[in-house]
C-alpha cells in the first residue's frame, strides 16, 4: 500500500505551485505588453511587469527553500502503479527518496517488519540496522548492494538498488519469512498477551520460533530470564544462543550460569512442514521452583488446539479440553489407548505410528483417521515425538472439525440442491411446452364438440390428466424456485385459518390438532395459495409419521414472532432482521439422523414404493426459499419432528398499493368476458406444436397472426409490414431470444407492447429482462388463458394511449 500519501500530496502541491508561479510570471509580462499597447504609457506597463517579476521571484525562492528542506522528489512517479507492481512480489518492497523518506511500500514489507519503519532503521537483531545503512550508502555509490541480516522471524536477504529516471530513489527488497495467518499468527499474538501471562504464572516459559530456531515471539518470563540484560532483546535471535547444555545433558540459561536450575525443553511442531514454526516451552525441572508437572499440565490446558501426551507404552497420560472435545470423550475419564478413539480399521495404523515415534527421533506426521462417534468424517491426527517431557514420549494433536464439517455438509447440500433444481427446472420447462400443446389442442377440439358427443368425455379426460401433469411440473418449478408466484401482503394466522378445516378432516379422528398464534406478528409477503400448500404438505407428512407406529398423536401449528437471539443461534445462514415464524411439530417417530440431511431432496422418500412421489418436502423447500424465507427441520428419533419456517417481516409501501390497484383492474377486465379482438399480432415461438396451437387460438378470436419460429425469422418477417398491435414471444429461443427480439423491434416501433410466454418463473425473468411495458403468460396455458392475456395487454395499451392523449 502507499505508506506516505501525505508526502506524495505535498510533492504534487509543490510541483503544481511551481508551474502556477511560472504561469503567473508569463501572464504578468503578457499583461504589461497589452497595457503598453492599449494605454501607450511605458511607466504603467513597467509597473505591471515589475510586480509580476517580484511575485515570480518570491514564489521561486519559496519553492527552492521548501525543496531544500527535502519536501519533494524531483521527478514525478506513478506511485499507484509502483504499488500494484510491488504487491505482485512475495518479498518486502520499499522505496525511499534521496532525502531518505519512505514513499512507497507493499503489504509484505508491513508483515515482515510489523509496520512501516523507514530503511535502514528497521527492527533487526544485533547491528543489523548499521549494516543496512552501510549497504544503502554502497547502493547510492555503486548502484546496488546486498547484505544478509537477522530479522524478527529469521534470516533476511536484503538487496538495495538505485533506480529512477534520474537515479534518485532506492528500491529495498527484503527476501525474508513472515508468519502466515492461522494458528502460528494467533499464537504469536497470544504469547504477547493473556496466554503468555497465564503460562508465566504457571511457571511455563514459552516461545514461538522458526524452523531455523530464531525467536518470533516469547512471553515476558522467558524474555526476562533468557536475556543477559534488559536492554538486549531475544526476538529475532537464535534461541540456542541463550541456552547451554552441560556434560550431563542438562539445559540452562546462559545468563543464569551453570549453578542455576536446569530446564526441561518441550518442542511442539505446529504442522507437518519442515518450514513451519515450532512452539517451545521451558519449565524448571525442580518442582519447588515452578513445577514441571504443573507447568506441563498448564501448558496443555491453555493451548488453543487439542493436545494429548502418550507414554512409551502407548497409553494416555493427559489431554486438554480441546482434545477431549474434538474426540468427543470425557476429559476426566479418558480412554486408555489412542486406538480406542478410532474405528477398528484405523486402530493398527494409530498404534504403529505411536510406537514408531516413541522409539525414534522422527519429527511429526499426520494421519487421516475416523473417530468412533463420527465414522463418516475423517479427521487429521498429528503425531510427533516428544522430548523432555518425562514419561511422555509422543505428542498427539487433534483438531475439532465439527463446525468445519457442518459447513462443508451445508455447502455440499446447497450445491447439490442447486444442481438438482436447475435440472428439475429445465425438465419442467420442456415439459410445459408439451403440456401447452396438449391442453391447447384439447381446448380446440372441445370447441367442436358438445357434452353428449362420443368424443367429448375422452377429450375432457385427456385435458384433466394434462392438468394433473401441469401440477407436477409446478412442483418441480417450486423446488427449483422457478414457479410463478402471486405474492400478497398477509398474516400467517389467516393462512392457517383458511386450511384448518381441511387439515382437521385430513388428520382424522385419532390425531389431535392444536393451533396457537402469537401476538404482535409482523405481516409477510407471500403467495397465500402456495403457503397453504406448504402447511398441508407438512401436516400430512406429520400425520403419516404419527400413524406409522400408532393410532394417535398430536399435531401443533404455531405462529410467533422471532427474537433476534434465535436468529443468531441459527448461525450465518439467516441474515439478521425481523421474521415471523410458522412452526409445525408432531409427536411421531422423528427423523433419523442419517435421513435428516436428505429430506428436502426431490424424489427422496422413506415411504413404501407407490405411496409417495418424494416431491412434498422439496416443493415446500422451493416455495419457502422463493418467498425469501428459510426452513429448518429439527428432530430427535422417537420424540417427533419440528419444521420451522422463517419469513421476513414485510414493510408496507407504495408498491403494495400499486399492486393492489393493478390486480383490481385486471379482475375487472376478466369480468367483462369479451375475448374477441382485432389487429395484427406477431407470434414468435420455436416449438412448432405450441406455435401452431397459439396461432389457431388467436385466429379464432379475430386476430391476424404473423407466426415466426425464432427471433431472426421474426425480424425478416417484419420487413415491409406495418406495426403490429402486439408481439407474443417465447423467452428462451435459439439464435435470438425473446428479450433481444423485443429490443430490436422497439428500435423500429418504439413502445410496442410485448407479451412473453415462458415455462420459467415471472420473477426470475423480470430480474434478467430490463424492459418496460412487458407482460408474462406462464406455460402451460389454455386457449382461454391466452385469449385473456392478449385482451388484457391490448386494453392496457389503449388505456395508456388515451391517458397520454
Amino acid at each position: 500500500m502507499m505508506r506516505l500519501a501525505t508526502i506524495e500530496r505535498k510533492r504534487r502541491w509543490l510541483d503544481g505551485g511551481t508551474a502556477a508561479l511560472a504561469i503567473a510570471g508569463v501572464a504578468g509580462m503578457a499583461a504589461a505588453a497589452l497595457i503598453l499597447w492599449l494605454v501607450g504609457d511605458a511607466m504603467v506597463a513597467g509597473g505591471f511587469l515589475a510586480a509580476a517579476l517580484v511575485l515570480a521571484g518570491a514564489g521561486a525562492a519559496i519553492v527552492r527553500l521548501r525543496r531544500g528542506a527535502g519536501a519533494a522528489i524531483s521527478v514525478a512517479y506513478d506511485w499507484e502503479l509502483l504499488r500494484v507492481m510491488a504487491e505482485a512480489s512475495f518479498d518486502g518492497i520499499a522505496i525511499t527518496d534521496r532525502g531518505g523518506r519512505l514513499v512507497c511500500a507493499n503489504d509484505h514489507y508491513e508483515h515482515l517488519f510489523a509496520g512501516f519503519p523507514t530503511p535502514p532503521s528497521l527492527p533487526l537483531a544485533g547491528d543489523g540496522a548499521g549494516e543496512l545503512e552501510v549497504a544503502g550508502r554502497t547502493a547510492w555509490r555503486d548502484g546496488q548492494a546486498r547484505v544478509t541480516l537477522k530479522g524478527p522471524v529469521g534470516a533476511i536477504e536484503a538487496t538495495i538498488t538505485r533506480a529512477g529516471q534520474q537515479q534518485d530513489v532506492l528500491v529495498w527488497r527484503f527476501a525474508g519469512r513472515t508468519v502466515s495467518p492461522g494458528l502460528p499468527a494467533r499464537l504469536m499474538e497470544a504469547l504477547d498477551g493473556t496466554l503468555g501471562a497465564q503460562l508465566g504464572a504457571a511457571g511455563v516459559m514459552a516461545a514461538l520460533i522458526t524452523a531455523e530456531g530464531y525467536v518470533i515471539s516469547a512471553n515476558a518470563v522467558l524474555k526476562t530470564r533468557a536475556a543477559p540484560s534488559p536492554d538486549q532483546p531475544i526476538i529475532g535471535e537464535d534461541l540456542a544462543l541463550f541456552l547451554a547444555e552441560d556434560q550431563a545433558g542438562l539445559v540452562r540459561f546462559v545468563a543464569e550460569g551453570s549453578a542455576s536450575n536446569p530446564l526441561r525443553l518441550i518442542q511442539i511442531p505446529l504442522a507437518d512442514d519442515s518450514e513451519a514454526p515450532i512452539l517451545v516451552a521451558l519449565v524448571d525441572s525442580d518442582p519447588s521452583l515452578g513445577g514441571s508437572g504443573d507447568g506441563i499440565e498448564a501448558l496443555l490446558m491453555l493451548m488453543p488446539f487439542g493436545v494429548a501426551l502418550v507414554d512409551r507404552e502407548g497409553r494416555f497420560l493427559q489431554m486438554n479440553s480441546a482434545f477431549a472435545r474434538a474426540a468427543s470423550v470425557d476429559a476426566t475419564a479418558p480412554p486408555i489407548y489412542p486406538g480406542d478413539l478410532v474405528v477398528r480399521e484405523d486402530k493398527s495404523a494409530v498404534a504403529d505410528a505411536i510406537r514408531r515415534f516413541a522409539s525414534t527421533a522422527a519429527r511429526s506426521t499426520d494421519l487421516a483417521v475416523r473417530l468412533k462417534d463420527h465414522p463418516d468424517e475423517p479427521v487429521a491426527l498429528s503425531i510427533a515425538a516428544a522430548r523432555g517431557l518425562g514419561d511422555a514420549a509422543v505428542l498427539l494433536s487433534l483438531k475439532d472439525n465439527g463446525e468445519e464439517n457442518r459447513l462443508k455438509r451445508e455447502v455440499a447440500q446447497a450445491t447439490k440442491m442447486q444442481a438438482v433444481g436447475q435440472l428439475a427446472g429445465g425438465v419442467a420447462h420442456d415439459f410445459n411446452n408439451i403440456l401447452t400443446a396438449i391442453i391447447g389442442h384439447c381446448d380446440l377440439m372441445l370447441m367442436r364438440h358438445s357434452p353428449g358427443d362420443s368424443d367429448y368425455d375422452d377429450i375432457q379426460q385427456i385435458r384433466a390428466n394434462s392438468n394433473r401433469a401441469a401440477s407436477l411440473t409446478r412442483q418441480l418449478l417450486a423446488f427449483s424456485r422457478q414457479q410463478t408466484l402471486r405474492p400478497q401482503v398477509l398474516q400467517l394466522p389467516d393462512v392457517v385459518s383458511e386450511v384448518s378445516n381441511l387439515l382437521r378432516r385430513l388428520m382424522g379422528e385419532t390425531v389431535t390438532m392444536e393451533v396457537k398464534h402469537g401476538r404482535d406478528l409482523g405481516p409477510v409477503r407471500a403467495d397465500p395459495g402456495q403457503l397453504e400448500q406448504v402447511v398441508v404438505n407438512l401436516a400430512v407428512n406429520a400425520r403419516d409419521a404419527m400413524l406409522s407406529t400408532g393410532n394417535s398423536g398430536k399435531l401443533t401449528i404455531q405462529t410467533r414472532s422471532v427474537p433476534i437471539a434465535e436468529i443468531r443461534r441459527r448461525g450465518d445462514i439467516i441474515p439478521t432482521g425481523d421474521y415471523t415464524a410458522l412452526e409445525i411439530s408432531d409427536t411421531g417417530t422423528g427423523i433419523p439422523p442419517e435421513v435428516l440431511p436428505k429430506i428436502f431432496e426431490p424424489f427422496f422418500t422413506t415411504k413404501e414404493v407407490g405411496k409417495g412421489t418424494g416431491l412434498g418436502l422439496s416443493t415446500v423447500y422451493g416455495i419457502v426459499k422463493q418467498s425469501g424465507g428459510f426452513i429448518f427441520a429439527d428432530s430427535r428419533p422417537g420424540r417427533g419432528a419440528t419444521f420451522t419456517i422463517y419469513l421476513p417481516v414485510h414493510t408496507a409501501g407504495v408498491t403494495d398499493a400499486v399492486t393492489v390497484a393493478a390486480q383490481a383492474k385486471q379482475a375487472a377486465r376478466h369480468r367483462s368476458g369479451d375475448l374477441w379482438g382485432s389487429g395484427t399480432i406477431l407470434l414468435v415461438e420455436d416449438e412448432d406444436m405450441v406455435r401452431a396451437v397459439a396461432e389457431r387460438a388467436l385466429a379464432r378470436q379475430g386476430y391476424t397472426v404473423l407466426a415466426a419460429e425464432n427471433g431472426e425469422a421474426a425480424m425478416e418477417l417484419m420487413q415491409g409490414v406495418d406495426r403490429p398491435a402486439l408481439v407474443i414471444s417465447d423467452v428462451m429461443m435459439p439464435l435470438m431470444d425473446g428479450p433481444t427480439l423485443a429490443r430490436q423491434l422497439r428500435k423500429i416501433h418504439p413502445g410496442i407492447p410485448i407479451l412473453f410466454m415462458s415455462g420459467y418463473a415471472e420473477e426470475q425473468l423480470r430480474r434478467s429482462i430490463d424492459l418496460d411495458n412487458v407482460s408474462f403468460l406462464p406455460k402451460p396455458f389454455s386457449v382461454q388463458q391466452l385469449a385473456e392475456a392478449t385482451r388484457d395487454v391490448l386494453v392496457a395499451q389503449e388505456e395508456a394511449s388515451r391517458a397520454d392523449a
